[in-house]
This record gives structure tokens, C-alpha cells and sequence, in this order.
């Protein structure tokens, strides 16, 4: 089905090409990108194709581009613009591209996304990433791996941890987390996955989920709040891989991991950790999940010291030691 076309016009060539690549790397953003220096090319195309939505810059914006059959148009401001442009949304333009895209979601309206919706016999490979033991370097070994994979297709990372550390990690408060869209999935909102493009962060571009900020939200979800999740994510999301950090605290683990296509165990060699996977294996016997077990593929990061601290040791996890031993795993040399 035809993606939403998203239109930027800026009299600024630099800024109007850079957006416009910036948004062609983002996989997962629904649009189709055209981008215009000037306002001739945009009313001529405005006139033959249908825009979704327009980002504008106030300097190009006149009566005619209002005369266009557009309903969604935003301003992109340098700060202060001419009142009359107050009827129209507007975003921040000296600000980063990610947030730009993020604010103009927010004002995009889930119900417009319908028109990009993929079509439902796609597959989106889920990945899960857990492990019963602790200090495993399992969720550096999930971001090492989203990071290595967004090289080539739309991926997603979701950490499920009661106590994740993001916003010590990225040395920022997330405006919106996992959350939220779990409150929209109590809701029975049937527009869960469309508000994902204003909520995630990225880092390499590789697209993240900011985590809970309480561990009750994960303590109080339920299995069927969480499938109904991942079904929102399958059905209408534009993501082609989704890896789920899944924690201890998620009580219907089992259940989860038995969704997802590969699961990654991280684990320990010393003895004690080894006695704690050998009983984790017998348990999944006597609980007859001989599937799950045969999805489950034992992994052992190596120690990753990083040289920077918060978002530097993120963004060094694919040229480091680890982000090797994950493409070797990717490759399907270490089993």
C-alpha cells in the first residue's frame, strides 16, 4: 500500500535535502518524503498528488500554498514568525531532526496514519533477548545487536525491565516511555502503534522505546495487554524487526518468548550461574515448553570496557569487542 507523503518546503536548500535524507534512513517512519526549495515545484506537485502533511518554513509560506487541498500543515519556525501563521501547528527548526519528526507526529494524528497502514499478511520477525541470570550484559548485548541490524532495515528495541537505568544511561528524562503505550493498550486504543513515531528515541538508527519509570506498570500488565502489544506492533507499525529486552520482573516471560522467532540467552561459565541455567533448562522441561527450548540459543558476551560513559558506551557497542561477537552470532558462527 502507498506510504503518506510527508512535504517539507524551505527556501533553504541545505536544511530542506538534509531533512529530507534524514527521514529516508528512518525505515520505520510511514512517509514518502518529497522535498521543494521553492514554491512553485510544491503547488505543482500539490496539484497533481495528494499531500498528508506539509512542513513549511514560514518565509515560504503564502496564500496560495493555502489554497492547496492539504489538511495537515506545519510550521516550521525560526522562532518568531508572522502571527497570521498561528492557526497552524509549528515546530522548532534549529533543533534536531529526530525531534522535529517526533513533534510533527504528535501533531499528525493517528487516524491520518490509517491510510499508510501495511498490509496485515506481513511478517515482523520478533527477537527476544533474556536470561534468569543476572550481570549477563544482556541488555548491552540487545542494543549492540538493534544498533547492528538498523544498518539495513527498521528496527526497534523495547526494554521490559522493572529498573532499566535509560534515563541515568542517556543522561536525559524521556517525555514519553513504554508506559504510555500501555495505557493506550488498556484503553483498547486501536491506534496504539501510530503513536510510536512521536515516542521513540533513536540512537545509531536504531529506533528505541524509552522504558517504564515505575515497575508497577510492568508488574501490573497482563499477558494479554502485552500480546495485544505486539499485535499492534505487527499489524501497524512500519518495523520490519522488534527485540524485546525482556526483564525478570515480566511474569508471563514464558508466554512472550514462545511469540518471538529467535531468543538470545546470554549466560555466565562459572559454576554457580552454570547450576542456576542447568535448573532454568529443567524447569522448561517439566513445564513441557520443548519449543521455547529450541528457540532459546545460549550466548556469552564477552566483558565490553568502554571508554566513555552513558551514550557513548551505547553508540560504541558495535565497533566494540561485543558488537564483533554479535555480528558472529548474526552470521551464525558461534553456537
Amino acid at each position: 500500500m502507498k506510504k503518506s507523503i510527508l512535504a517539507i518546503c524551505d527556501v533553504e536548500k541545505s536544511y530542506a535535502y538534509n531533512f529530507m535524507e534524514y527521514i529516508n534512513q528512518k525505515r520505520a517512519v510511514p512517509f514518502e518524503i518529497q522535498a521543494f526549495t521553492n514554491i512553485d515545484s510544491l503547488l505543482e506537485f500539490g496539484a497533481r498528488e495528494e499531500i498528508d502533511i506539509l512542513l513549511i518554513s514560514d518565509q515560504a509560506m503564502c496564500g496560495q500554498v493555502k489554497e492547496l487541498s492539504i489538511e495537515n500543515i506545519v510550521i516550521l519556525s525560526e522562532g518568531v514568525h508572522d502571527p497570521q501563521l498561528d492557526q497552524y501547528p509549528s515546530v522548532y527548526k534549529y533543533q534536531s531532526s529526530n525531534q522535529v519528526i517526533r513533534e510533527v507526529m504528535a501533531y499528525y494524528g493517528p487516524e491520518a496514519l490509517e491510510a499508510s497502514q501495511l498490509p496485515s499478511s506481513r511478517h515482523v520477525e520478533i527477537i527476544g533477548v533474556y536470561s534468569p541470570l543476572g550481570r549477563s550484559l544482556k541488555t548491552s548485548f540487545a542494543l549492540a545487536m538493534g544498533q547492528i541490524l538498523a544498518r539495513g532495515k527498521a528496527v526497534l528495541y523495547v526494554n521490559m525491565e522493572e529498573f532499566s537505568g535509560f534515563e541515568a544511561l542517556f543522561q536525559k528524562s524521556f517525555e514519553h516511555t513504554l508506559s504510555d503505550l500501555l495505557y493506550y493498550i488498556r484503553q483498547e486504543n486501536s491506534h496504539v502503534a501510530y503513536h510510536l513515531p512521536s515516542m521513540v528515541e533513536t540512537v545509531n538508527n536504531l529506533d528505541f522505546l524509552p522504558p517504564v519509570a515505575t515497575p508497577l506498570d510492568i508488574w501490573g500488565t497482563t499477558l494479554k495487554e502485552w500480546e495485544r502489544l505486539l499485535d499492534q506492533l505487527a499489524l501497524h507499525s512500519s518495523y520490519e524487526t522488534v527485540i524485546l529486552d525482556v526483564g525478570q520482573g515480566v511474569e508471563e516471560w514464558r508466554q512472550i518468548l514462545s511469540h518471538c522467532d529467535k531468543v538470545y540467552m546470554p549466560v555466565l561459565m562459572d559454576v554457580i550461574s552454570q547450576g542456576k541455567i542447568q535448573q532454568f533448562e529443567r524447569l522448561l522441561q517439566m513445564w513441557k515448553e520443548r519449543d521455547l527450548l529450541e528457540k532459546i540459543q545460549k550466548v556469552h558476551p564477552p566483558f565490553y570496557g568502554s571508554y566513555g560513559d552513558g551514550t557513548d558506551y551505547v553508540e560504541q557497542l558495535p565497533w566494540s569487542q561485543l558488537g564483533d561477537y554479535v555480528k558472529s552470532v548474526l552470521r551464525g558462527e558461534e553456537t
